[in-house]
């Protein structure tokens, strides 16, 4: 009896974080550059649990981890020249007033007062050489990256890649940050779109039904945790009663 108990309390904890990591990605669903978590649960073999220090045979141990998804969400023609979106691989790198730098798809720039590319943030976005500075004229972006104003060359957009996206620390902001040790480096397979965001990648519906299902499972455990209580109370009530 205290066994099914503890197994089906067990699989309601990661419910509870699926939930959070399903509504943190449709609360984002219009950010654009948003990459997605995805939560991986997976129960241990029996093999594997034996190894687990500390656990008792009824317990059912679970590995649940958020991943990041990486894959590329749809560009949305905005015709806003300040608007750029990465096709393919890399990300754009922006610095703080901190002085650190983040990384991010988000490509929805605009000018400082200072003539500065800017993302809504303020962070600013950084080119081969710093950060790009643009003043007022009229500007134009090349696929490669080349930053132009009134027809002439300013700077070069500097898009990044990493080798192990699984070391990137995503922020609360959607934007990425790296730790100490890993470098960026120079993206290959890309092409920055001038006039176009890349919308989140997240799946409004997929999310909306992992959600039910999420919360559907979580409420099946929670009445098999309450009827196994309801027959362990009669059990203790009926313990010691004359016959």
């Amino acid at each position: 009896m205290i066994k099914g108990l503890y197994r089906s309390a067990s699989a309601m904890l990661p419910r509870i974080k699926q939930q959070d990591v399903i509504a943190n990605n449709l609360a984002n669903v219009s950010s654009p550059g948003y990459k997605k978590d995805i939560l991986f649960t997976e129960e241990l073999s029996k093999v594997r649990a034996n190894r687990q220090p500390s656990r008792a045979d009824w317990k059912s141990p679970m590995i649940d981890q958020v991943y990041t998804s990486y894959k590329q969400g749809s560009l949305d023609k905005t015709g806003n020249d300040l608007d750029v979106a990465i096709e393919g691989d890399g990300m754009f790198a922006f610095e703080t007033d901190e002085g650190e730098v983040v990384y991010s798809r988000a490509g929805n720039l605009i000018i400082s007062q200072e003539g500065f590319l800017i993302n809504p943030e303020g962070e600013r976005l950084l080119g081969d050489s710093g950060p790009i500075t643009v003043g007022g004229g009229k500007v134009s972006i090349s696929e490669v990256g080349q930053v132009m104003v009134d027809g002439g060359s300013v700077a070069n957009i500097r898009v990044v890649d990493f080798e192990d996206k699984s070391l990137l620390q995503k922020t609360g902001d959607g934007q990425f940050m790296i730790p100490e040790g890993v470098e960026p480096q120079a993206a290959v397979n890309f092409a920055v779109r001038q006039g176009y965001l890349e919308s989140a990648n997240v799946d409004i519906i997929k999310e909306m039904v992992d959600m039910i299902i999420s919360f559907r499972n979580y409420e099946a455990d929670a009445q098999a945790l309450k009827s196994q209580d309801e027959s362990l109370d009669k059990l203790f009530a009926n313990v010691g009663q004359p016959r």
